[in-house]
């Protein structure tokens, strides 16, 4: 209760300062304002009076509105002309002033928008114009297509290196230089080779799931305690047999592990190729909105991202207390 509660006071402490950081008071409009003399002075030549506000609104001065009613044209006349500069008339740009409010979303844009994607997350009103839900659903399935494929290798091959010192040496050179390479600089070769993006971007998570996968599986199969091993072979249990009763049960926490951390380094590697190759998923979305400068549906995407994380990692630590082996 107490870790909850202080959890909540974090939350609210930095809402509360975003709110404050975000929020500029209203400084009213950016234009001027005009006496009663000088409006009666425009009006006298035949300006009129919405021409008047609607210049006056855009910060322009009563010397310049004399210059442009002394012309005698009307507002749309001097638009179809190219507006006021165009004319020779020097007026301030229209977007000098700043606005009100700050550039960055407050806190309740950001709701108003989360609420609006999380009540229509499936619309598609364009190609680039889809729900979140959809382009979260293109991410996962990417995810989905790319971890079973590394888990189909990763944990083969992970067993027969820990229970092989043999193979462990043979492959253990190949495993160390290519477990530092950075998942996305495979990404131009896979681009370059395969020449699809979709399997490209499949590729790409496919190589980052596999190395936390089998490093675990051979060092969970590796650890097993040698007397369970050895007293398999004393019941000539076969080494079939022995991987799947004895081995697999005491290695599962370990393997476990190692597919956890797969999880969260591939959805996380899934946003920055997404980005790279455009097209659909959720990192394709963030890099779209950021193009458009539309902050918020930006920041709600990458809270989104932040949730599907946090689900996925949730689901594998219940995995991991449900293979608990107790000895």
């Amino acid at each position: 209760m107490r870790s909850t509660l202080l959890s909540l006071t974090i939350l609210l402490v930095g809402i509360f300062i975003w709110h404050v950081t975000t929020h500029v008071p209203d400084t009213g409009p950016k234009g001027v304002v005009l006496s009663q003399t000088e409006t009666d002075t425009l009006l006298g030549k035949k300006m009129l009076p919405e021409d008047i506000e609607y210049y006056s609104a855009q910060g322009v001065e009563f010397s310049q509105l004399e210059q442009i009613a002394s012309l005698n044209l009307s507002r749309a006349m001097i638009e179809a002309a190219g507006g006021i500069r165009a004319l020779g008339i020097s007026v301030p740009d229209e977007n000098s002033a700043p606005a009100p409010g700050s550039l960055f979303p407050s806190p309740s844009q950001i709701g108003s928008e989360l609420w609006a994607t999380v009540t229509d997350p499936f619309y598609v009103a364009g190609t680039n114009d889809m729900g979140y839900g959809i382009q979260m659903g293109y991410s996962l399935l990417r995810v989905l297509i790319g971890y079973s494929l590394s888990a189909a290798v990763a944990i083969p091959l992970g067993f027969l290196i820990g229970m092989s010192p043999m193979f462990y040496k043979a492959l253990d050179p190949f495993i160390q230089v290519l477990k530092p390479i950075s998942p996305l600089a495979w990404m131009p070769i896979a681009l370059f080779t395969i020449g699809d993006s979709e399997l490209s971007s499949i590729f790409v998570i496919f190589i980052c799931s596999l190395w936390p996968m089998l490093t675990n599986t051979a060092f969970g199969v590796a650890g097993v305690r040698s007397d369970w091993v050895n007293v398999a072979r004393t019941h000539e249990l076969s080494t079939t047999k022995t991987a799947l009763t004895v081995i697999l049960p005491a290695a599962a926490p370990t393997i476990i592990t190692g597919m956890r951390i797969s999880i969260g380094i591939a959805w996380l590697v899934i946003v920055a190729a997404e980005m790279l190759v455009g097209g659909t998923g959720i990192g394709y979305v963030v890099w779209n909105e950021w193009n458009g400068l539309r902050l918020d549906r930006m920041i709600v995407a990458i809270l989104l991202i932040g949730v599907v994380g946090m689900l996925l990692d949730a689901a594998f630590a219940r995995l991991q207390r449900a293979v608990a082996y107790a000895e």
